[in-house]
């Protein structure tokens, strides 16, 4: 009989509880298995959507990236995150088994951060433990990895407001804190970049914004001899790939191996210039505390009602999906992404296209 058969057949016979219990100790009391207490603790470990974050990106730091780049969306309940750095990469054989309870590359050493004790094995297996999905997509040793996670909203929260930048706050040391913002992922990421902000550039983004700050971070970082004769970018290292695509189609394929899923009219604004790469977002974070202007990111009519910035990546990006549906029978273009605003008790939205000559 298959281990699995066995553990069904156990599970029927003698119910669930056979399979969480070591010992039982009397009065109520009982000794938990390895196993059921390692699942108790990572659902204890992770909170929240912001929790995932923050050990996704001490995971890249302990990996030895100097670039990690974020790329979320929201889609109705499901959270979208894809993680990319430039660190150690994961073998081949190990992309199952890092998500299991104890196994970790840090023997000798541990992490103590501003978000505690990191190195003991537990982070990823905890991730996937409170994810609809936790995998690595794409990773080769010494390269970088890309990883794919997705939250269902229903099982694990967020902070309501995920588009506004948090302040910041120059101390006498010369470095930046966060003084006062909502704790979203914005903030989560600001935050480890400031701690490490001599170290690592972090971006943070739509798909669409990572492939264009990705195309731009590659171009910055492949010779001239290798953007002429790369036969194929998927033999680069993972964050200097996008760079070397030549057009629409290969810039669609090689960020969708990497888990940046985008339609091909998004590739021709990217290598056409339309979508604008970003910077590290510690940056966007501390021009915007030094101009004391609120961050843009949010819509808001005059009794309050607010959308977004994430969400309306996310319907603008449906819009232009639809709009190709009638582009090619009309050969119709648009010159730029569509214009949504909200007023009153309406949203509108506005097209501006071109005609194929």
């Amino acid at each position: 009989m298959e281990q699995g058969d066995l553990t069904e057949f156990i599970s029927s016979v003698s119910g669930d509880k056979y399979l969480r219990v070591e010992e039982e100790l009397g009065g109520g009391f009982v000794r938990l298995k390895t196993a059921e207490a390692e699942r108790r603790q990572a659902k204890h470990d992770i909170r929240a959507v912001e929790d995932i974050v923050i050990e996704m990106l001490r995971n890249a730091r302990d990996a030895g990236a100097d670039a990690i780049f974020v790329a979320t969306t929201r889609d109705g309940n499901l959270r979208d995150l894809t993680v990319i750095d430039d660190g150690s990469g994961v073998p081949d054989d190990m992309r199952e088994h890092i998500f299991e309870p104890r196994v970790t590359s840090k023997l000798d050493s541990m992490v103590v951060d501003t978000w505690g004790v990191h190195g003991r094995g537990m982070a990823l297996f905890s991730i996937r433990s409170n994810a609809r999905v936790a995998r690595v997509v794409e990773s080769r040793p010494g390269e970088g990895s890309s990883f794919v996670v997705i939250i269902d909203g229903n099982e694990l929260s967020e902070r309501a407001d995920q588009s506004t930048i948090p302040a910041l706050e120059r101390g006498d040391d010369g470095e930046y804190t966060v003084v006062r913002g909502p704790h979203n992922i914005a903030r989560t990421v600001i935050e480890f970049a400031a701690e490490n902000r001599h170290a690592i550039d972090v971006y943070m983004g739509s798909p669409a914004d990572i492939v264009a700050t990705m195309v731009a971070y590659g171009r910055r970082r492949l010779t001239d001899k290798e953007l002429l004769f790369c036969d194929d970018p998927n033999d680069l290292p993972l964050c200097t790939r996008l760079g070397a695509c030549t057009d629409a189609a290969e810039l669609v394929g090689t960020a969708e191996l990497l888990g940046l899923g985008i339609s091909e009219r998004t590739a021709h604004r990217v290598l056409g210039g339309q979508v604008v790469p970003q910077r590290p977002l510690i940056e966007q974070a501390i021009r915007t505390s030094q101009r004391g202007h609120k961050s843009p990111d949010i819509f808001k009519d005059s009794r309050g009602l607010s959308i977004s910035k994430e969400d309306l990546d996310t319907f603008t990006r449906h819009l232009e999906d639809a709009f190709e549906d009638i582009s090619e029978r009309y050969y119709l273009n648009l010159t730029k992404k569509p214009k949504i605003t909200v007023s009153g008790d309406s949203i509108h939205v506005r097209f501006d296209i071109e005609k194929d000559r």
